[in-house]
């Protein structure tokens, strides 16, 4: 478990803490659910269901390593001449990455002979495995994740700068998400808000764990025998700068995972009657961890770190701290596995009355508009009600860390970014969004408010100015949220994105692609393709309104001429658009529109052309607001030409005009 270090100390190895995460979490989870009962098909054998727990905790424990060390050498370890501590990390996440592979594969080939009641010996195995590898959840998801994660196995070893770890760690937190959409959240009645949540808790607790058990691995001894600061990998005197980035990670992370807890919690029990179960108790012992490693956490960021800070004898209680932490964390893991593999309470399992619907769309029917649906309809999306919440949170945080120094920021862009995100959580959540699923042309309404209404009032609210302004530049070279801000504004895809030309096509062709493609329908059926829809019309419409009237820094702008030109160009084809959906005779996406079924409407083609002519009306109210403002940065520009103009001349004596003078003199004394 540990080593002796010079100068008495103990000092965990990595061996041995990744040995103390694994046997606590697979005692916790062989304890609680290992050994299941077969299911009805058959009995996969107990070989099958034994190792079932152990490779999930395998796997969970792999990943958590895998990302946290990423995520450790590429933001939070400050840089030296040496890369001695990159090497490090990126060994431990290249070692890691093979064990979240082989516990992967062998996970899903587990998880297979579970689904089928077939042992692995069992003749039929391989056939029935090759047959439904691509259709059944589990295992689909399995395999996307494993070609995922061997990606990273192979190449994060050879990573030594910390922007290849950075993209290591961006890597590796996307295996993890298409594990979301398998076990218990993706199977219960609210299925979509189940997915955002175990999305949220999967990436929340992985960051964590992994986090912590990278920076036991990282500290060696402060000093060696000499007191000398150390060689090698070891952090020395940056365990305390370190471990403080790492606690705002982790209170960022408790924070997700608590309330991602709480909303799974809730939807796979059913309600407070499903506590009752042995579900519900699992729950509730999941539920005392968290809140052991909140106290823990607290008590890491008030005392050890200011212990560390105070010099070497703080490090002592921060190890023997973050160990006892860690076997919590490995309790609460093997908890979590011993959940995926207790049944959820009947109440949660009910189904909705049109299960056409529910099978195409993921959500019940929700009846005939009426005619306040527009304010009384609501459907809270979890997910982008936690991403308005946090990007205003962290907005205002922001403006009230400049108004605390006495820097001042304009009441107005504040007021303008919350109204965006608050139009944006409404066009999602309120009556666009829940008819939107059902109704083309409640559809186009959603599009046109996230597309173009909330983007126009986001983008003047300047977010990258504000943030360049409030958040602290880190001198030690590593990649703060302000370098990252930096590095991705003056990077050379934001010059490409951001040419007028490019996001003008990506508002417009894209558009016209994505709805006259496949893309449009496996959107509409899937839970991931609706996410990526929604992402996609807010940043591309994001993008072409703020390369139109932003005023964050970013590459250079193109003449207000220019870009009035650029404006009416798109409306006209957008325009186009919309005249040519009002007149479609092809229903767009007709395996899905055409097979919903419901009582209340009789003629999707009709609603299909009312989504046109909404496509066509509604952008021309942005569009005015947009042009105005362009004629307004115009008229600005010329301004302040003529200011610039008037102070040289007033520097120089009016020197140009003289010149000019001189030069018309002359050419008359020639003729």
């Amino acid at each position: 478990m540990s080593t002796p270090s010079s100068t008495g100390r103990t000092t965990p190895t990595p061996l041995g803490v990744l040995t103390l995460v694994s046997v606590v979490a697979v005692v916790a989870a062989t304890a609680f659910g290992g050994g299941a009962a077969p299911l009805d098909l058959g009995d996969p054998g107990a070989f099958v269901r034994w190792s079932l727990p152990v490779l999930r905790v395998l796997h969970d424990a792999s990943a958590a390593v895998t990302v946290g060390a990423l995520v450790v050498g590429a933001f939070l370890v400050p840089e030296t001449t040496r890369t001695a501590r990159r090497e490090q990390l990126a060994r431990l996440a290249g070692g890691a990455a093979i064990v979240w592979f082989l516990s992967g594969v062998g996970r899903m080939l587990t998880d297979f002979a579970s689904l089928a009641g077939l042992p692995l010996t069992d003749p039929a195995y391989l056939s029935q495995l090759t047959a439904f590898v691509w259709q059944l959840d589990n295992t689909r998801t399995a395999v996307i994740s494993s070609m995922i994660v061997a990606v990273i196995a192979i190449t994060v070893p050879l990573a030594r700068t910390k922007g290849a770890l950075a993209w290591g760690a961006a890597g590796s937190v996307l295996a993890l998400l298409p594990l979301a959409l398998s076990g218990h959240s993706a199977a219960s009645l609210d299925h979509m808000s189940g997915v955002n949540a175990l999305a949220f808790h999967l990436v929340s607790a992985t960051v964590w764990v992994g986090g912590l058990v990278a920076l036991l691995v990282i500290r060696p001894s402060l000093r060696d025998g000499r007191g000398r600061p150390p060689q090698g990998g070891a952090l020395g005197a940056h365990l305390a700068v370190t471990t403080r980035r790492y606690s705002t990670i982790a209170a960022w992370c408790f924070v997700l995972l608590v309330g991602s807890g709480l909303l799974a919690s809730w939807i796979n029990i059913g309600g407070i009657g499903g506590l009752d179960s042995r579900y519900g108790v699992l729950l509730i012992l999941k539920a005392v961890a968290a809140v052991v490693l909140g106290v823990i956490g607290w008590w890491h960021r008030s005392r050890t770190i200011a212990a560390i800070e105070g010099g070497a004898a703080g490090a002592a209680p921060f190890v023997r701290l973050a160990l006892g932490e860690v076997v919590v964390m490995a309790l609460a893991m093997g908890m979590g596995v011993a959940v995926g593999r207790t049944p959820t309470p009947e109440s949660a399992l009910t189904a909705p009355e049109n299960a056409i619907v529910y099978d195409l769309s993921g959500y019940p029917d929700p009846g005939p508009p009426s005619s306040t649906a527009w304010i009384t309809s609501w459907q809270v999306d979890w997910l982008w009600l936690a991403v308005s919440a946090i990007a205003i949170f962290v907005y205002v945080r922001w403006a009230l860390r400049l108004r605390a120094r006495g820097d001042q920021w304009p009441v107005l862009r504040t007021i303008s970014w919350v109204l965006g995100w608050l139009v944006f959580f409404y066009f999602t959540s309120a009556g666009p969004g829940v008819y939107g699923k059902v109704l083309f042309s409640w559809h186009m309404v959603e599009h046109m408010g996230v597309a173009m209404i909330a983007p126009l009032l986001m983008v003047p609210g300047a977010p990258i100015t504000l943030a360049l302004r409030a958040l602290p530049a880190r001198k030690d070279k590593t990649l703060g949220p302000r370098e990252l801000i930096l590095a991705t504004v003056h990077s050379s895809y934001l010059r490409v994105l951001a040419n007028p030309a490019v996001a003008a096509s990506l508002f417009f062709f894209s558009l016209a692609i994505f709805y006259y493609s496949p893309l449009f329908e496996l959107a509409m059926r899937t839970h991931t393709g609706h996410v990526l829809m929604m992402a996609h019309f807010l940043t591309s419409g994001y993008l072409f309104v703020w390369v139109l009237i932003g005023i964050d820094p970013g590459p250079k702008r193109w003449s207000p001429l220019a870009l009035f030109v650029v404006l009416l160009a798109t409306i006209s084809f957008h325009a186009f658009f919309g005249v040519i959906l009002t007149q479609s005779s092809e229903l767009l996406a007709e395996n899905y529109f055409g097979r919903l079924d419901l009582a209340w409407m009789d003629d999707p083609l009709a609603d299909q052309r009312t989504g046109g002519a909404i496509a066509w009306g509604v952008g021309e109210a942005p569009t005015l607001v947009l042009a105005m403002a362009v004629a307004w940065q115009w008229m600005r520009s010329d301004d302040r030409e003529t200011r610039r103009r008037d102070r040289v001349a007033d520097r120089d004596g009016d020197a140009e005009l003289e010149a000019y003078n001189r030069r018309l003199a002359d050419l008359g004394r020639e003729d």
